[in-house]
């Protein structure tokens, strides 16, 4: 009996001895995987010191990039070149059109509300009535009719030389354009017309014509008087504005000289220069 309890404590050592054998070998290659050994782990310590000591500082350097889509250009402003505000009161830079609807609605609805007994005076609602409905329909007739002004650039210096130099047809030319016109199609149809030659051998189509979309006032070089017509032309080339330059200067004549240039995109600006001298 005794040495059978012997036996089997020794077997059971022996069994505990060999699986703490068979454990060591099965986790011992992970724990070489996940720690470094010494030898490997040494040479990097120089390295990472290295890089410590060689670190220089960074340094941020923050650009407005729309701060610059903002600033002013730095150009020099001659003097008399200033711009001038165009401030004065005319009855032909008024909307007829909008006159009339305006009168022509009011009278038709206080008429309504002094009919119903809405509004006071009840007696005069007929006459109301009468004059705001043919009111309204001459409002909205010219409003459909109406050609709008275009803008009107005029510089200081050019201001100055209007009344002296500008022909008595270049002062219309303005004036026609910076005012109401009702029953035109564009500005300056009749001129455009002949210029071009719509439909006509040599010609063009009536619908590739330019439209006047602004005008300049300003000087020229040589100090002379100038009134610049800025066209829109998506249909047209600088040539077809070339070729047809003697026929500005005959038809804006007589007095000035047409000059022809090309503008930003499909803009083209023609240069009326008159001749007369300050």
């Amino acid at each position: 009996m005794a040495t059978t309890t012997m036996f089997l404590t020794s077997h059971s050592h022996v069994l505990i001895s060999d699986r703490r054998r068979i454990l060591r070998r099965l986790i011992q290659p992970s724990l070489d995987s996940v720690s470094p050994k010494s030898s490997t782990s040494a040479p990097q310590a120089p390295t990472v010191f290295s890089l410590a000591q060689n670190r220089r500082p960074v340094r941020l350097q923050f650009v407005a990039k729309a701060a610059d889509s903002t600033r002013p250009s730095a150009v020099t402003v001659a003097p008399g070149s200033s711009i001038v505000p165009d401030e004065e009161f005319s009855l032909a830079k008024v909307s007829f059109g909008v006159i009339g609807l305006g009168l022509g609605i009011s009278l038709l609805s206080y008429g309504f509300g002094a009919y119903f007994n809405i509004l006071p005076g009840s007696e005069w609602s007929a006459i109301m009535l009468t004059y705001g409905f043919p009111l309204a329909i001459i409002g909205m007739a010219l409003k459909y009719a109406e050609l709008k002004p275009v803008p009107c650039l005029t510089y200081a210096n050019a201001l100055a030389l209007r009344e002296k130099c500008a022909t008595p047809i270049l002062k219309q030319v303005r004036d026609d354009v910076i005012r109401y016109r009702y029953g035109d199609e564009q500005h300056l149809e009749e001129a455009l017309k002949r210029i071009f030659q719509y439909g006509q051998g040599g010609g063009i189509p009536r619908r590739s014509a330019p439209t006047l979309q602004s005008i300049r006032e300003e000087v020229t070089e040589d100090g002379k008087y100038s009134l610049v017509l800025v066209f829109e032309a998506k249909a047209l080339e600088l040539s077809e504005f070339e070729k047809r330059q003697a026929k500005f200067t005959s038809f804006f004549g007589p007095g000035i000289t047409a000059e022809v240039g090309k503008g930003s995109g499909d803009l083209y600006e023609v240069k009326l220069i008159s001749e007369t001298s300050p």
